[in-house]
């Protein structure tokens, strides 16, 4: 009988926690947190995101600055406000909201956001530091499935871990904390041959992919964990994941619903590593 992951459950837990030591820091010690995210243009989906993480930072009592600047904004005045948040005090972290305009380009405004401050974990140097398991940041939605992974129960150590996906937001960092925890990882993609084989040997299957109702139960293995990190809209304007959820929960004993699973999660862990970086303050 499988068992839903409920991540707006987990997520609530995680941002409770993130409120609770925020308040205790502050009374204490007068320790304040500070999130500057910026959006480029007028992608209804980034609204959205942007909406909820302001959201988020009230009820986690961090302060919010949100920059929404227009399509036609050049990438050197993009670049010009990156720097002048990198060096503001007040701003602890800075989330440049993806996907930007064509005539700018992510990597060049990723690599100028300070790693100190990139609480997405996107920049070169948090992510090197995450290859060798030194990090201060973790990329908000894989850190958010090793939390649903860790509700229930289940140890990662020397499992057939199945990750679904090599982007570098999800896939490649995914594999990287499964492989931290020990587990024994598989990474597929479009060019893996026999997807549903190895999809099979999975005792942890996590599909992110974007590809609508990929993996069905028929490619699962009695009793796995199944994380679906995918968000799909199809033509009839439902939202469906990476996995056939009516399939899969047939064979699966945990699964993530879509919507409601991991989509909760990033915005909590976001606002977690905020508060990392506002705590680095601390030992200044």
């Amino acid at each position: 009988m499988y068992r839903i992951i409920d991540g707006k459950t987990v997520s609530q837990g995680v941002k409770d926690s993130v409120r609770d030591e925020l308040t205790a820091l502050k009374t204490e010690m007068g320790l304040t947190a500070g999130l500057a995210v910026i959006i480029v243009g007028d992608d209804p989906a980034s609204k959205v995101y942007v909406r909820n993480k302001k959201l988020a930072c009230e009820y986690c009592g961090i302060e919010s600055f949100e920059y929404a600047l227009p399509e036609r904004t050049t990438q050197d005045e993009l670049l010009e406000l990156i720097n002048k948040l990198n060096s503001d005090p007040k701003v602890d972290g800075i989330l440049c909201q993806l996907p930007l305009p064509e005539h700018i380009d992510e990597k060049v405004v990723i690599n100028n956001i300070s790693p100190a401050k990139d609480v997405d974990a996107f920049h070169p140097e948090n992510v090197g530091q995450i290859m060798i398991g030194e990090y201060k940041y973790l990329p908000c939605t894989p850190a958010g499935v090793m939390e649903l992974i860790a509700s229930t129960g289940t140890e990662i150590s020397g499992k057939e871990c199945v990750v679904v996906g090599r982007s570098n937001i999800v896939g490649k960092p995914m594999a990287m904390l499964l492989l931290h925890k020990s587990g024994t990882v598989t990474i597929c993609h479009s060019k893996t041959k026999d997807l549903a084989e190895h999809c099979r040997r999975a005792d942890i299957l996590v599909a992110a992919v974007g590809v609508p109702n990929l993996i069905k139960g028929d490619m699962i293995k009695e009793g796995a964990v199944v994380i679906d990190v995918g968000m799909n809209r199809l033509d009839n304007g439902k939202l469906c994941g990476d996995v056939e959820f009516e399939t899969a929960k047939e064979k699966a004993s945990y699964i993530t619903p879509v919507p409601g699973g991991v989509g909760p999660m990033t915005i909590a862990m976001l606002m977690k590593n905020t508060l990392t970086a506002a705590k680095s303050k601390l030992k200044q």
